[in-house]
């Protein structure tokens, strides 16, 4: 299954959800052209736990059904990391009444699509979009597993997925290109007992030594109604869809909504350097980190504009200067990977045949000292607002998969309570200006609290330089 990554408010989330609406939302006015932003929707929770979010969109007769669970990677424990992700596996597998491996064919079969689950350190989430008169099936599916997987949890079914994971995590990292480089730089970013450190997929070691009694515990303790919500957006008829979320729904056993763990931050007080031999890939990878704040936090949304002048488009900053200009870089990119407890901004540049990843490291900091002393331009900003606006707005003209409706609900309501926060978020890059994109550079992406791999492969397997190749 695929994974995603998270989009987490720490500060909200330690303190818990707000008290849960009863009645339909109506979307705040918003600037003309911007319509499309506003979701009306109804929040509402069953009397075990589960929180219900309805949403009608009748432009075509599909309904998508999403649901969150509350857990992801953030809630492991040392030892025992990866369990998450284990189990967005285990989830299709079958339950009391659904025999193994018929939960996709059987929604194939009905016609349905945008079908996976995810998990990233925060929650884990699954969902589909089925024929309008098909929701009832889907719903029942859901609750089946979400009541009744641990019927079927034998050794046998989580050995074969134990499996499956521990081939995911050897294509993911142990031998893709600079995986397993990659995975020391988290490590010295992230180290023990932080529950970033496993990463999402966690470890060999924590996947061998998982019980059938640890698994079960684990689903147990995070997997009840109490630590759940349920999306339906599309063509439905609200009545009888509460209707079939009370039947389905309504009659599981729940329990207290588990306290999410306090985490103190990490603090980076020196540089960390790693020069890694690259086993897979035939270039050297410069790559480099920085401890960021929290989605949603102040400075989160500075990151993202600051990341997309630096690297998207051609006209950006280390694009122009590394690959354009200079010809020392293959590819260049740099992102804010926005998190619940800390965030992280990244600079990757691949060099080219014959180009040391120092001589990438002193290019990168020239460009990034611009920063520091000028900011970006208006012109910088306007783009990379542009761009968030495009890309949500593709997003919403769908109302399941990936970034659609559903999604966008759940995800806000997950990380501030507030399904309808869209226009709010985006807001958040109106705000941006050159001085806050400079602030951010000083205070934030310090040349001393970072972390810099160097992942260079041996001289006898580098590439070879073209006859062209700049020297």
């Amino acid at each position: 299954m695929f994974r995603m990554k998270a989009l987490v408010t720490a500060a909200l989330l330690s303190s818990g959800l707000p008290a849960l609406a009863q009645t339909p939302q109506e979307a705040k006015p918003l600037e003309p052209g911007r319509e499309a932003l506003a979701i009306p929707y109804e929040k509402y929770a069953l009397p075990n736990g589960l929180e219900v979010i309805l949403s009608v969109d009748r432009k075509l007769p599909v309904v998508a059904v999403n649901i969150w669970y509350h857990v992801g990677a953030y809630h492991e424990q040392p030892g025992r990391t990866g369990f998450a992700h284990l189990f967005e596996h285990m989830m299709f597998q079958g339950s009391r009444n659904v025999a193994d491996d018929v939960h996709i064919s059987k929604l194939e079969q009905l016609g349905a699509t945008d079908l996976n689950g995810t998990t990233s350190f925060d929650r884990t989430n699954y969902f589909e979009t089925v024929p309008s008169n098909h929701l009832e099936t889907a719903l029942w599916l859901e609750s089946d597993r979400m009541g009744f997987l641990l019927d079927a949890i034998t050794p046998q079914s989580l050995e074969t997925q134990r499996e499956v994971v521990k081939n995911e995590r050897r294509e993911s990292t142990e031998t893709a290109p600079y995986g397993a480089a990659r995975e020391k730089a988290w490590h010295a970013l992230f180290p023990l007992p932080h529950p970033y450190h496993g990463d999402v997929i966690g470890s060999m070691k924590d996947l061998n030594a998982a019980t059938v009694d640890d698994v079960k515990d684990f689903f147990r303790k995070w997997y009840a109604p109490s630590n759940a919500t349920l999306a339906i957006v599309g063509d439905f008829d609200v009545a009888k869809t509460k209707a079939l979320v009370e039947k389905y729904f309504g009659t599981l056993p729940s329990h207290a909504r588990p306290q999410r763990p306090e985490v103190a931050p990490v603090n980076l007080t020196a540089p960390v350097v790693l020069r890694e031999e690259e086993r897979v890939a035939r270039l050297p990878l410069l790559s480099i980190q920085w401890l960021t704040p929290a989605y949603l936090e102040e400075g989160d949304a500075t990151a993202d504009v600051l990341a997309t002048a630096l690297s998207t488009g051609k006209a950006s900053r280390l694009y122009r200067r590394l690959v354009l200009e200079k010809e020392l870089a293959q590819s260049v990119s740099a992102s804010q990977q926005s998190q619940g407890a800390q965030s992280v901004f990244s600079v990757d540049v691949v060099a080219r045949p014959g180009v040391s990843t120092d001589t990438l490291l002193q290019e990168v900091d020239a460009v990034l000292d611009e920063v520091r002393r000028d900011g970006v331009t208006r012109e910088e900003i306007a783009r990379a607002r542009t761009r968030y606006d495009t890309r949500t707005l593709a997003g919403l003209q769908s109302v399941g998969g990936f970034g659609g409706k559903a999604d966008v609900l759940q995800s806000y309501n997950h990380f501030v309570g507030e399904p309808n926060y869209v226009a709010q978020d985006l807001a958040r890059y109106e705000a941006v200006t050159p001085e806050a994109v400079k602030k951010f550079a000083q205070d934030t992406l310090r040349p001393g609290a970072r972390v810099i791999l160097h992942a260079v492969p041996p001289a006898r397997r580098q590439a070879p330089l073209d006859s062209k190749e700049r020297h």
